[in-house]
């Protein structure tokens, strides 16, 4: 992992803005459990973090389906409140993520 890389949470359009927020924490906290070694390395060495969306649920898998042909780590949430819809998803910081999500627009623009 370089300096600088960045951990990419990737989250919907189609929801509120504070509930964004909340699910893009635990996003990201489901990703710190999951892999706590790229975690703790990424906190330690950059801690940059990119909040992107997409506009719905479907939008949203279908990252999750690019991530796993790119061999990406990621960690979903399944907001329980939302008959367990995904709501927000963590990427690994590394140069793989960063090209699949360049063209995702910022969270909230």
């Amino acid at each position: 992992m370089t300096k600088n890389e960045k951990l990419y949470i990737v989250t919907r359009s189609d929801l509120c803005a504070g509930l964004k927020i909340a699910q893009c924490c635990h996003a990201l906290r489901e990703f710190s459990e999951k892999y706590r070694d790229i975690d703790s390395t990424w906190f330690k060495e950059s801690n940059y973090l990119v909040v992107l969306e997409v506009k719905d649920e479907d939008s949203l898998k279908s990252q999750i389906n690019s991530a796993e042909l790119a061999d990406l780590k990621f960690a979903a949430f399944y907001e329980p409140d939302l008959d367990n819809q995904i709501t927000a998803v963590a990427f690994e910081p590394c140069d793989k993520s960063r090209n699949l999500f360049r063209r995702l627009p910022l969270a909230g623009k």
